[in-house]
């Protein structure tokens, strides 16, 4: 992932210091003196800093950032805007069973870009150390909300996705006020924030602007061998099965393999030639980020260009809610219609729950 440096293009204020200091102690032992002998240092017991002063602010504002290096101040000026909430989990419960409803739970696990539900159902002591960042952000977003240490234990993928989804979701409800304190610039193009304090430079701004841009992201496709999809099944909200007939593609950025869409014949009498989307996993260090979607939009239009019909039907409500939004996905007659469950194991992906909405759709080149 590119790294985001800030632009002072933006009207930036100088931060104040406060006119007392906060003082530390240590006993003095012999175990320090020594060490500080042997580097000539002389030995000194007592710590003194001057903390950053809460710049003047709006009152009401969606996300604020604090950013700066280790060392800069950041949690000590955290601490001014609030106190930041633990969360506790219990080790014989899934993560789902600690939100408030089935509704609270997937809506902000789709905020922080995890949307593998085989995820949602462990217990939070098996998960990743980015599962783990992204269910404690979960359980974290709410008005008011302190988060210190913001993406400092995570892969810059997770880092970036997560902020993406996040800033959406935080925009959509009736949260307000959450401030974010990191080590990170590479994040502020996504999450957006409505305001910086820029720690290293002691200055910060209100709705910044050049800061914001996003830069591209850019992703390679390629078509693979069925074995592939070993590396993604735990991932599929529905089943590990792959079809043999299916043609599978991989999404890559840069080294980094990422998501895998597969396509299958569509078997109906009266369709010569047509082709049917057959699994689409995005792997949960890049959910969040769009890439799955565009990956299965390249997939329909490739079968389009080589003379097919193109045809997609998921239960997945993100994706299908996307569709329904998108010019080139055309609804069919199935659509939104509740589907029957058939047990037949050779066709394995057409199993649904009795009462799932399942999407159905064709892929229209306009």
């Amino acid at each position: 992932m590119p790294t985001m440096e800030l632009s002072f293009e933006d009207t930036w204020l100088n931060m104040e210091k406060s006119d007392k200091p906060l003082i530390s102690n240590v006993i003095a032992d012999e175990l320090t003196a020594q060490a500080c002998s042997i580097f000539d240092y002389k030995e000194n017991v007592k710590s003194q800093f001057y903390s950053w002063l809460k710049p003047n602010l709006p009152d009401l504002y969606k996300i604020g950032l604090i950013v700066g290096g280790s060392g800069s101040g950041k949690s000590t000026l955290l601490k001014q805007f609030g106190i930041e909430s633990k969360n506790q989990w219990q080790n014989n419960k899934s993560i789902l069973s600690h939100f408030d409803s089935v509704e609270d739970a997937t809506e902000k696990m789709y905020a922080v870009g995890l949307s593998s539900v085989p995820t949602w159902v462990k217990p939070y002591q098996v998960l990743s150390n980015g599962e783990k960042f992204r269910v404690d952000l979960a359980k974290s977003l709410k008005s008011n909300a302190i988060i210190d240490e913001y993406t400092s234990v995570v892969d810059r993928n997770v880092a970036i996705s997560a902020s993406k989804t996040i800033n959406s979701y935080i925009n959509k409800t009736d949260i307000n006020n959450v401030v974010f304190a990191s080590c990170h610039r590479d994040i502020i193009p996504y999450l957006k924030p409505d305001w910086i304090i820029d720690l290293d430079a002691g200055m910060y701004v209100i709705n910044p602007k050049e800061c914001l841009r996003r830069p591209k992201m850019v992703v390679q496709i390629y078509e693979v061998k069925r074995s592939l999809w070993e590396y993604f099944m735990g991932h599929h909200y529905l089943t590990t099965s792959l079809h043999p007939f299916a043609r599978c593609y991989i999404a890559c950025m840069g080294d980094q393999i990422v998501s895998f869409a597969s396509s299958i014949p569509f078997p109906n009498r009266y369709l010569k030639k047509a082709w049917r989307e057959h699994r689409t996993v995005t792997l949960p260090d890049f959910q969040g980020l769009g890439i799955g979607v565009r990956l299965s939009d390249w997939l329909a239009e490739a079968h389009i260009k080589s003379g097919y019909r193109y045809f997609s039907r998921t239960a997945h409500p993100r994706m299908g809610e996307y569709r329904e939004n998108h010019k080139n996905w055309q609804p069919t007659s199935n659509n939104k219609k509740i589907q029957k469950s058939n047990k037949n194991p050779n066709w394995s992906h057409w199993n649904f729950d009795d009462k799932r909405i399942a999407y159905s759709h064709e892929f229209i080149v306009m």
